[in-house]
């Protein structure tokens, strides 16, 4: 068929087709209903997709997910909140039904285990934590795999000298600002991680500033600076705000950080739980198998994606 074209009236539609003139008996007004159903609709479908990035996927299964909270820290500073977050997780295990295993062993980082995995939990990790190079690429290959991950605070302070793992993870800590009471603002209400709170949730807590950001990320929350007493030059990038939690895909895997819970007692506080929880739900999606043919990194250094 010809390519169509509309001829407007006072009350009619005039189609033209390859030369040929068929008088329709459409009031333009009716026309222009239809039009706009059908940009509606088209509108509706565009929304949609955007949102595919922020929700959590289909209903999950609690009793079939099996998470690892890793707390591997190198040399040098060293949170006391591990343990209590590890806790926390364990908490949200027995509420739910999923299994919860903690190690701060790097050796239990091969394909055979992390095949096991739905999702791996870097509790407030910090400097090197892996011992070998067969230990990151099994982290590489489950991530390619699709493998869901989720990071805490000081999680972002890991690997600091490794291209790969900053770029996964989405940035790399810089400094934070002294401890004290400060506003987070919620920019995405949609990701289950955030979509309960209010849209300023009053935090005290550290407020962390990044390097090396993933021009990639989709963030959820902000730091509110205009109130924030620092010390030092507040970075610019962003204007008066900061990024605070975000989720990106990456590397074939689905990925979600927040950069709270430098206090102990935050960890179990029940919107903090629902915070993290969230944040588990929509590192697992939709809980496809993973697909290990997927992995094809054959070094820690291999050229990044982007």
């Amino acid at each position: 068929m010809g390519m169509l074209r509309f001829v407007q009236s006072k009350k009619l539609v005039t189609c033209i087709s390859e030369g040929h003139q068929y008088k329709a008996g459409i009031r333009i007004t009716t026309m222009i209903k239809y039009l706009g159903i059908i940009t509606a609709v088209f509108c509706l479908l565009a929304f949609s997709a955007a949102r595919k990035i922020t929700t959590g996927g289909d209903k999950i299964n609690w009793k079939k997910v099996h998470v690892l909270v890793y707390t591997r820290n190198g040399i040098g500073y060293v949170h006391d909140n591990i343990a209590s977050a590890a806790a926390s997780i364990k908490q949200l295990g027995v509420r739910y039904g999923f299994t919860v295993d903690v190690s701060d062993n790097p050796a239990d980082f091969n394909d055979a285990n992390l095949k096991k995995c739905n999702v791996l939990i870097f509790d407030n990790t910090n400097n090197d934590v892996f011992d070998t190079d067969e230990q990151k690429l099994a982290l590489m290959h489950y991530i390619e795999a699709g493998g869901g991950f989720v990071g805490l605070h000081s999680a972002t302070g890991t690997e600091r000298s490794w291209p790969w793992f900053k770029r996964m993870i989405g940035a790399s800590f810089q400094r934070h600002a002294k401890h004290q009471p400060f506003k987070e603002i919620i920019i995405d209400d949609t990701n289950p991680s955030v979509s309960f709170l209010p849209h300023i949730w009053e935090q005290n807590d550290e407020c962390y500033f990044f390097k090396e950001v993933n021009p990639d990320l989709h963030v959820l929350m902000v730091h509110d600076l205009t109130t924030l007493m620092d010390d030092k030059e507040k970075p610019d990038f962003y204007g008066a705000s900061s990024p605070s939690a975000w989720c990106h895909e990456f590397d074939g895997g689905r990925e979600w950080y927040t950069s709270l819970g430098h206090d102990s007692t935050t960890y179990f506080k029940p919107d903090f739980q629902k915070h993290i929880l969230g944040g588990i739900q929509w590192a697992i999606g939709k809980n496809k198998p993973l697909d290990y043919s997927k992995a094809h990194a054959k070094t820690p250094d291999d050229p990044l994606p982007y």
